[in-house]
């Protein structure tokens, strides 16, 4: 199951529902439920022509809009403007269909045998492409730039359909589901978490995706879910969490969770699986070869492995930020720059296998479905030169020190230990650094990225009208300068 949040309304108190469950408010959120499908080969084909459907529309309603926007484009070299251009094509869903219902007869005469949601599938995802280059072309979305969307191949896109209407629903053994045109397929695992909600009256299936990963089918549910916000085993408590790469995570409580290293481990399988696919007569656009079997069973055996590891990391992830969220009321983490720390060549690949960016995603939904809160440590908050024990701060830390010796006090802790130690006293001090909250000290109050201060004496600014009378204007002749102020820098 990978569970995803959006913003929520609360209702008013639901009466207890069963053993367990905590008295608290209702919210309705959008949760996903993720299955893995044992379909038959008929099964197999059926979901493959629905695939290979959505990306016909898709490509088909792309070229339209560009043909129509290189049109336009060459016109206005011409010089023609306004109303003597060609008119915009609407990429809207109902336009874009509507012109697929019109042309399907030439374009694709095979059309009724896949259901409708198919087509319908790859012109919404098409239509969301173009909003999200649209937004980002404009400034109106934030991040990176968005490119313009790309024409799907066959070989290189990944299988997937949608199905927003029609028979969606899980079968009373729990064992099988129904989907539109392709009828009862048959789970590899239970479906009861879902299906209990169902029948609860808790839960309601707005759409479901079928998608090939890593050689296996899934169905996922997107769901909107009546959830009780449970209360944390501990809610007064607070936690650091410091994460790294030689341990996954440090908690102020001084546990440890060792790094897993999934992709490390898988390192040498993977080595050899590739050399087997280089060996083998793989597929080659320019020249219109085609893969052998041999290269398609070995690329497949390297996708599954590549696929094991995600599932291992993933499930890692879930069990570590649930059992986080459940225990402590508040739960501080640094606000890393992930983007930018895998730019680092040496440390890419590490830091990519221990999933910082999704430890971070999970906590912040999980903790408002535990009744917790989660605050982000400022980017620039020196916690690893900090000691935990008398606040000073050192200049420099390299990584290649693991060991935080404070030269002050003479603390000596492991560095990540004493930075989970430094984000737990964030919230001890002044409390919390998020939205509608004081934040703690230290902190730039205009929301300025700021870095540690250098060692040695630092000159101190002096405030406007602290100046002797007599003494203002130009600076003195040379040698009456007045002295300057200075500090320690902590």
């Amino acid at each position: 199951m990978r569970p995803a949040l959006r913003p929520t309304r609360c209702r008013e108190p639901c009466p207890p529902r069963g053993r367990g469950d905590r008295d608290g408010p209702a919210v309705i959120v959008n949760q996903a439920y993720r299955f893995a499908l044992d379909p038959t080969p008929a099964h197999v084909r059926g979901l493959a022509s629905h695939a290979g459907a959505s990306r016909k529309a898709f490509n088909w309603a792309l070229a339209l809009i560009k043909a129509q926007l290189d049109q336009r484009a060459a016109e206005k070299t011409y010089g023609l403007t306004g109303n003597q251009l060609t008119p915009y094509v609407s990429w809207t869903l109902p336009s874009l269909r509507k012109a697929w219902n019109q042309a399907k007869p030439e374009v694709a005469p095979w059309w009724a045998e896949n259901s409708k949601e198919a087509y319908a599938s790859g012109i919404r995802n098409l239509v969301r492409g173009l909003d999200a280059w649209r937004d980002s072309k404009s400034g109106k979305r934030k991040g990176p730039k968005v490119r313009f969307p790309r024409f799907k191949s066959k070989r290189k896109t990944g299988m997937s359909v949608t199905f927003t209407t029609g028979a969606i629903r899980i079968e009373a053994d729990r064992k099988h589901v129904t989907l539109p045109r392709l009828g009862t397929v048959k789970l590899h695992e239970s479906a009861r978490k879902l299906a209990r909600r169902v029948d609860a009256g808790t839960a309601r299936i707005l759409s479901a995706t079928v998608r090939l990963d890593g050689g296996r089918w899934y169905v996922s549910f997107a769901c909107e879910v009546d959830r009780r916000i449970d209360t944390p085993g501990r809610p007064a408590a607070v936690v650091g969490v410091d994460v790294g790469i030689s341990h996954l995570a440090v908690l102020s409580t001084g546990e440890v969770v060792d790094n897993p290293r999934h992709l490390a481990g898988a390192a040498r399988r993977l080595r050899r699986l590739s050399r087997r696919v280089s060996r083998r007569v793989g597929p080659d656009r320019r020249t219109g070869q085609t893969g052998s079997n041999r290269w398609w069973k070995a690329n497949g055996d390297r996708s599954r492995t590549y696929a094991r590891v995600a599932n291992l990391r993933r499930d890692g992830l879930h069990k570590l930020t649930t059992s986080l969220a459940s225990a402590y009321g508040m739960i501080v983490v640094e606000d890393l720059n992930v983007a930018g720390m895998v730019r680092n060549r040496r440390l890419a690949k590490a830091i990519s296998d221990c999933g910082f960016g999704t430890i971070r995603q999970q906590l912040t939904y999980k903790t408002g479905w535990n009744g917790g809160r989660l605050i982000l440590a400022d980017r620039w908050f020196p916690s690893s030169k900090t000691c935990s024990d008398c606040g000073a701060v050192k200049a420099k830390l390299p990584l290649r020190i693991r060991t935080f010796v404070c030269e002050e006090c003479g603390l000596a802790l492991d560095r990540d230990a004493n930075a989970a130690r430094n984000l737990a006293l964030l919230v001890n001090v002044a409390g919390a650094g998020v939205a509608g909250h004081p934040q703690p000290q230290g902190w730039n109050g205009r929301g300025a990225d700021r870095k540690t201060l250098p060692a040695g004496q630092v000159a101190v600014k002096r405030q406007p009208g602290t100046t002797p009378v007599g003494q203002t204007g130009t600076v003195p002749p040379q040698g009456g300068t007045t002295n300057r102020v200075l500090a320690k820098a902590h």
